[in-house]
């Protein structure tokens, strides 16, 4: 049981680094979303390319760490008290999350989000948890099938959550289960290789010894709590600004 626990806890600084990277970004682009909502900046986010290939990354970080993340979690068994207090979690932000948009973007209210999202795919990676090469070639599958697809079925509002619509629906955040579960899948594949390489498996777990990385795996080891409190705090922090400046 001692070997078991000691495993279960092992820091892959690596992870932690990732998600950090992801966080920097996730607050530039947010911040940047914002002052643009104010009329600060002329951003457009809804169709300039710079921002919708980094929105792209950001959300494929996120979800490429959540597919690693679950099999270090399982890789001694699932640890149900663990893994129910977390899915608890994710459950209750993403409520709050789609109240909290309710009322910041009203007719543009998150109801698939990331956080959403990871809830399903956590629940749903569970069922590959035992598999290799069946990831790999489910994640290629799904990507590739909602990249090239497209359907006006999709279209309807009560299948939004899978996918593979004609159009982007009014929402601030959309992230459906085809193309991004194939990203978390290889971030699933991926780890399951790590572990099997000794090398691959040390570099994951060696600690940078710099301060920007140690606020970087800082970041990332309280990344749910920073997603959920950043938004509210930056859009006061502009809309405070927006007040003052037009007073």
């Amino acid at each position: 049981m001692k070997n078991q626990t000691n495993s279960i806890v092992q820091r892959f600084y690596l992870l932690d680094l990732l998600r950090g990277v992801a966080i920097v970004l996730m607050l530039y682009f947010h911040f940047s979303f914002d002052l643009a909502h104010f009329g600060f900046t002329q951003s457009n986010f809804y169709h300039d390319p710079y921002w919708l290939h980094l929105r792209t990354v950001i959300v494929s970080l996120f979800l490429f760490v959540v597919g690693a993340s679950l099999v270090l979690a399982t890789q001694n068994g699932i640890q149900y008290r663990h893994f129910s207090k977390r899915i608890g979690l994710l459950l209750l932000f993403s409520v709050l999350i789609s109240v909290n948009s309710y009322f910041m973007f009203p007719g543009r209210t998150i109801i698939i989000g990331i956080l959403h999202f990871i809830l399903i795919a956590s629940l749903l990676g569970l069922i590959f948890i035992r598999y290799y090469y069946l990831i790999l070639i489910t994640a290629i599958a799904i990507i590739l099938t909602g990249t090239n697809l497209q359907h006006e079925f999709f279209d309807n509002v009560w299948v939004h959550w899978i996918g593979m619509m004609t159009h982007k629906p009014a929402t601030e955040d959309y992230v459906p289960l085809i193309p991004w579960f194939g990203v978390v899948l290889l971030g699933m594949f991926f780890m399951k290789y790590a572990l099997k390489s000794a090398n691959l498996k040390k570099i994951l777990q060696t600690k940078a010894d710099h301060r920007i990385f140690d606020s970087l795996t800082f970041l990332g080891r309280h990344s749910l709590i920073i997603y959920v409190i950043h938004q509210p705090i930056l859009y006061g922090f502009t809309w405070l600004a927006y007040r003052i400046s037009t007073s």
